[in-house]
């Protein structure tokens, strides 16, 4: 036995409500199962319904068991290490001078167990999808004793009770209740329609029920039936309380996610960088060290800009849920919040730079590519309307409604096109860049308005990009590589191309 073995400590296992876990990650994969029973249930056969659920339940029960008994993990002095695998066994040993973050969460069910969730990020994947390593069910303490050895191995002793550890905090930024139903309100969402969609294209078909479907309506709706005509008469009202149920969705989307994400919010400064608590029924406790930190996000929008709000997001090489580097610090929040946020990993707001505008041929780039698109829904409007205009139906004598249900439908998209073309010059208008001594700023966006704040020694690469479009006007885009991952796009387009050299040299300077 080497010595690094001699020093771990004896195996333990999961509790065993992590069985639950694995069942329900078996669980989100039975979409097709679901069709296949929605099948069976139509045609009658019910003893082919009744053996498939039974074989999959077996077998995912079976399987869950067996990955729980062959799951153990080893705390020593030094590491951790995680076992796992049946046929194919994998040892990952953790060393605590590795480990940059250690993850707290807990779901309601848990809480009342006394359990949490543990996660180790080492830095080895940041931004990718799996993480360096998990302990899904152990007792809260044990949680606790875990992170206090990361941390003493660090120089950090932990603190003898919780409420020293806790008196070791300063606290930076909060979110009451109000707050955070405001914050759901600007976070107006429809993607519940989105899952809509899938659940309708998965068992819809096998039902007979898919209202993203032009066909179901077509009889449901026709001229002649009772729906068809009470359609007919009542176009308005119906249009007008389609649009006030799809504002509710969103509204209420928007306010559930929030809520179940950001309740508590809290953040807190401690000796090695940010403390972040929140969650209505899954709590998460993350410590995002400071020095990991690579670049800031601040972002609003036309109308929460308009009430003084915005969100600030921190691109760190720890991972966020979900295995990417974006955290969100302040869901809402006013100028002064983020500057203090921003001063507690001693990082500056910025003051009063000198904005450096693109080139307007970030606007023609897109009037361009959208022409042929243009043009085409152009004439077949025009096309539809002089059909629905001089060419009455030959058996009725009356003008088709189809066509005129095609103009609306293509002025619908020419609208769209066009819109698109004006939000892309309002978003000129915002689009510039800047250096703040050591750190470039990058400000774009109109409806969603974003500031960057890039560290020029974070900035590990610099693509020069340039199109034949972008040949054609003289400018060329810029592409910034920079570690954590999670936060995407850094980079300015649009610039002449002399400027883009320079800008280009600038920030390759401190490699030499």
């Amino acid at each position: 036995m080497n010595e690094a073995a001699a020093t771990l400590g004896p195996p333990e296992r999961l509790h065993p409500i992590a069985l639950l876990s694995s069942l329900a990650a078996s669980a989100r994969g039975m979409w097709g199962l679901f069709a296949a029973g929605g099948y069976f249930a139509i045609q009658g056969h019910w003893f082919l319904l009744l053996v498939t659920f039974g074989v999959y339940t077996v077998a995912s029960l079976g399987s869950a068991l067996i990955r729980w008994l062959k799951f153990s993990f080893r705390v020593g002095q030094r590491e951790v290490r995680i076992d796992s695998g049946l046929f194919s066994r994998t040892h990952r040993s953790l060393p605590f001078d590795r480990i940059q973050d250690v993850t707290i969460e807990q779901n309601p069910l848990w809480r009342v167990l006394g359990l949490a969730r543990v996660r180790f990020e080492t830095g080895s994947s940041a931004g990718a999808g799996e993480d360096d390593g998990a302990l899904a069910a152990i007792t809260l303490q044990r949680a606790g004793e875990i992170r206090d050895l990361v941390r003493a191995s660090r120089g950090l002793a932990p603190a003898a009770t919780a409420a020293e550890a806790e008196a070791e905090e300063v606290a930076v930024f909060a979110m009451d209740l109000r707050r955070v139903l405001l914050a759901g309100v600007f976070n107006f969402s429809l993607a519940v329609l989105g899952a809509l969609v899938g659940f309708t294209q998965t068992i819809g078909g096998p039902l007979g029920f898919d209202p993203f479907d032009m066909d179901f309506w077509a009889g449901l709706v026709a001229p002649g039936t009772p729906i068809g005509d009470f359609v007919m008469n009542n176009r308005a009202t119906l249009y007008s309380a389609g649009a006030f149920v799809l504002l509710m969705v969103g509204l209420a989307t928007g306010l559930l996610r929030t809520l179940l994400r950001d309740y508590g919010f809290r953040l807190d400064r401690t000796a090695i960088g940010l403390r972040r608590r929140r969650g209505l029924f899954t709590v998460t406790d993350v410590v995002l060290p400071g020095r990991r930190t690579q670049a800031a996000v601040i972002a609003s929008g036309p109308v929460r800009s308009h009430y003084g709000w915005s969100e600030l997001k921190l691109q760190s090489l720890a991972k966020e849920d979900g295995g990417k580097g974006a955290h969100v610090v302040a869901p809402l929040a006013d100028d002064a919040e983020i500057a203090g946020v921003l001063g507690a990993i001693s990082w500056q707001p910025p003051a009063a730079p000198q904005w450096q505008r693109v080139s307007l041929a970030y606007v023609w780039a897109l009037a361009i590519g959208l022409s042929p698109l243009l043009l085409i829904i152009a004439g077949q409007a025009l096309l539809f309307w002089y059909a629905a205009a001089l060419l009455p139906n030959p058996v009725s004598g009356e003008i088709d409604g189809r066509f005129n249900t095609m103009v609306i439908v293509s002025g619908l998209i020419l609208f769209a096109l066009l819109a698109t073309i004006a939000l892309r010059w309002l978003a000129w208008r915002r689009y510039a860049y800047a250096f703040d001594g050591e750190r470039l700023l990058v400000r774009s966006g109109w409806w969603q308005r974003r500031l960057k704040i890039l560290p020029m020694r974070n900035i590990q690469s610099v693509d020069y990009l340039q199109s034949f479009i972008d040949r054609w006007f003289g400018t060329a885009n810029l592409a910034f590589g920079v570690a954590g991952g999670g936060l995407t796009g850094h980079g300015i387009r649009a610039l002449p191309s002399e400027t883009a050299r320079q800008v280009r040299e600038q920030l390759l300077s401190r490699f030499r």
